[in-house]
């Protein structure tokens, strides 16, 4: 009996290799970013190779520009995740904004730069022991040098200032702020654990996967957090910047200033006096009536 070579051992006819199933790779649209008036923002010159020294410079550069805020789910305003709005909004009103807006603009800027870019997400532990939380934080992991890092310039609650080694065990000290990466498994086997040093004890504050993340996706958790009523940012206004050696955060009317070593000064703010804190602190800059809505939703919050 002659042989049957248009089968294969399992009896099925051969075919041809199935086609890419997503055939947009073009997730962050790097090329919708305008880096000279990003560049200028942030305050970066020269050179931009895709090299280690880069992607620390946009890192730290972005983080010292651009505040963590949530003003606009704060006042009702829709928050769009598309390129050019989060360029007109962050680089040429000069606001600020969350996790979802702050990093999927790092993605842009540094896709156009040339670096590999994925999109991850996190659950945040920092202040809530017990009952794990959805992971609604976004942050990114760039492959460079043969290795992966962890870059994230959106996480309100303090957090990394330049790349961290995506490495089991991993401590290291950026601008006088202590970090720690361990592998952990608390609900899966893929889990990684950031800890902060806040003088005495280590501090968690979010607990990410290494699975891919797509920019739609961040368009859903986004969505929800910007409208759901129970969200954190639709009950109190929160604005953080944190640098070497300082962090300041405005919660409503409470500005606290943190240093490294633990130490803390907190400080009342009167509500009239919350968009003057916002320009003078955060670099923040609100037309009139901008000023007035958040300040009128404070007021709210404070006499609850």
């Amino acid at each position: 009996m002659a042989d049957d070579t248009s089968r294969d051992r399992a009896g099925v006819p051969p075919a041809p290799r199935p086609a890419r199933l997503f055939t947009d790779r073009d997730l962050w649209h790097g090329g919708e970013v305008d880096l000279d008036a990003y560049r200028a923002r942030v305050g970066l010159e020269g050179a931009l190779p895709p090299t280690r020294d880069t992607l620390r410079a946009v890192q730290r550069a972005h983080l010292a520009a651009i505040p963590f805020e949530n003003l606009r789910p704060l006042t009702g305003e829709p928050v769009r995740l598309d390129v050019p709005a989060l360029v007109d909004r962050m680089v040429r009103a000069r606001r600020g904004g969350y996790c979802y807006e702050q990093n999927l603009l790092l993605a842009a800027v540094l896709d156009r730069l040339g670096f590999a870019v994925t999109g991850l997400a996190a659950r945040v532990v920092s202040g809530r022991p017990g009952r794990p939380r959805p992971s609604t934080h976004c942050l990114l992991r760039v492959d460079l040098e043969g290795r992966p890092w962890l870059v994230d310039a959106g996480f309100g609650g303090g957090g990394p200032l330049e790349p961290l080694p995506l490495a089991d065990g991993h401590q290291e000290v950026q601008g006088g702020w202590g970090l720690r990466l361990d592998r952990v498994s608390e609900l899966g086997g893929d889990e990684w654990l950031l800890r902060s040093f806040d003088g005495l004890a280590w501090r968690p504050l979010y607990v990410l996967t290494t699975a891919a993340m797509a920019p739609q996706d961040y368009e859903i958790l986004s969505h929800h957090l910007s409208s759901h009523p129970r969200s954190p940012f639709l009950t109190r206004l929160t604005v953080q910047r944190i640098g070497p050696g300082v962090q300041h955060v405005l919660t409503d009317t409470t500005l606290t200033t943190l240093a490294p070593d633990g130490t803390r000064e907190e400080q009342r703010v009167p509500v009239r006096e919350v968009g003057r804190v916002l320009h003078e602190v955060f670099g923040i800059e609100l037309h009139a009536r901008e000023r007035e809505a958040v300040e009128a939703r404070v007021e709210a919050f404070t006499e609850v």
